[in-house]
C-alpha cells in the first residue's frame, strides 16, 4: 500500500501532466503575471470576481512540475471562494511551505493542497510552488506588475 508521500508525489504529477483550469478567460476582470527567472516558471492568472466570490480562474504558464501543478491545485482550491477564503488560503499554504517542519500543515483547511508539505525541505523548489500563489495574491490586490520570486 502506498505511503502518504506517495499519494501525494502522484496527486502532484497528475496536476503537472493534466492541469486543471489550463486556459485564458476571456472575461476575467482580474489579471496577473508571474515569473520565477532562475527556475523558468512562468504563469498569467485569469479571475472572474462577483460580489466577492471568485467565480471563474484560468491559468497559462510554462514550468517546471511543481509550480505548474501548484497553479493546478490553487485554481480548484479557491474556484467558488470569497476573496477573504482565498487569502486564508494563501497564508496557509505559505507558512506551510516556508514554515518551520515541526509545524503540521492545517490540511482541513488545505485539503489537497497539503501534498506541497514536502517543498519546504528543498528551498529551491518553495519559489516554484508560491509563484502562483503570489501571483493570485497579486491579482486580488489589483496589482499591476509582474510578480517575480527573485
Amino acid at each position: 500500500m502506498p505511503d502518504l508521500g506517495d499519494l501525494y508525489q502522484q496527486l502532484i504529477i497528475d496536476h503537472n501532466r493534466n492541469p486543471r483550469n489550463f486556459r485564458r478567460l476571456e472575461d476575467a476582470n482580474r489579471m496577473a503575471s508571474g515569473d520565477n527567472p532562475l527556475c523558468g516558471d512562468r504563469i498569467q492568472l485569469f479571475l472572474k470576481v462577483e460580489g466577492g466570490t471568485i467565480t471563474d480562474i484560468g491559468f497559462q504558464g510554462s514550468g517546471c512540475a511543481i509550480s505548474q501543478a501548484s497553479a493546478s491545485l490553487m485554481t480548484q482550491a479557491v474556484l467558488g471562494k470569497s476573496t477573504e477564503e482565498a487569502e486564508a488560503l494563501f497564508r496557509a499554504f505559505h507558512e506551510m511551505v516556508t514554515g518551520p517542519r515541526d509545524k503540521a500543515p492545517d490540511r482541513q483547511l488545505l485539503g489537497k493542497l497539503a501534498a506541497f508539505a514536502g517543498v519546504r525541505d528543498f528551498p529551491a523548489r518553495v519559489k516554484c510552488a508560491n509563484l502562483p500563489w503570489h501571483t493570485l495574491k497579486a491579482a486580488l490586490q489589483g496589482a499591476e506588475e509582474p510578480v517575480t520570486t527573485e
